[in-house]
């Protein structure tokens, strides 16, 4: 018996709730590229659907797979997102590891129902992985003074096959701000939001649902 990996099977779970004529968000990241494929494969067997793609990595896996693709221009409000996470605890989720959390929450809070997809792994019960800030470039210093702050350490992602940082999709910088655990994240949220020079960050706090893959092939649908 093959067993399919747990990003693969949350990822072609999520796929499954696609109807037609519906539009979709598609995320960012390696568990979301099984559910692009997945939904791919569904449009090939006659599923009618647009999808939103939240980065050039998902326009183009989209394109590949044949998946028609639209914009929030021309459909404001979306029927289902599928989206990863870098982790996931109660509900509220950290992203951006992809540099492409920015547009991830433009499509997330444009949707009727934001579904999340993991492996196991991504599970905890406390947040702590650093959280990503979209910055814009002349804001760099100041953002790093509010970070400090607010009691986090804070870094500007360097690239790894190039010279310099990273700069995301919208041409901005990628800062990596580490709180250690994160007690209260939605305070964390509203405090970050108030950052100014930060034009995005990476907690997640309207999730839908989460579907997670476990590492015998089997996923649990968590529905908030």
């Amino acid at each position: 018996m093959i067993r399919i990996n747990p990003k693969q099977a949350a990822g072609e779970a999520a796929a499954r709730l696609a109807k037609d004529n519906m539009v979709v968000g598609l995320g960012t990241g390696s568990t979301t590229a099984y559910a692009i494929k997945a939904l791919g494969k569904r449009v090939t067997d006659g599923l009618k659907i647009q999808g939103v793609p939240t980065s050039y990595q998902a326009a183009f896996l989209a394109a590949e797979n044949g998946i028609p693709l639209t914009t929030l221009d021309e459909h404001p409000v979306l029927d289902l997102d599928i989206d990863g996470a870098d982790q996931i605890a109660n509900y509220i989720v950290i992203k951006g590891g992809g540099a492409a959390h920015t547009l991830e929450k433009i499509v997330a809070q444009s949707t009727k129902r934001f579904i999340v997809v993991v492996d196991e792994s991504k599970c905890t019960d406390v947040l702590s992985c650093p959280v990503p800030l979209e910055v814009l470039p002349p804001a760099r210093k100041l953002v790093m003074r509010q970070i400090v702050e607010l009691g986090g350490k804070i870094e500007l992602r360097m690239g790894i096959n190039k010279d310099g940082p990273v700069i995301s999709d919208n041409g901005n910088f990628i800062m990596d701000a580490d709180f250690g655990k994160i007690g209260d994240p939605v305070y964390l949220d509203e405090k970050l939001s108030k950052c100014t020079g930060i034009v995005e960050h990476g907690i997640f706090t309207e999730v839908d649902a989460v579907i997670i893959g476990k590492k015998d092939g089997s996923i649990e649908i968590l529905e908030h």
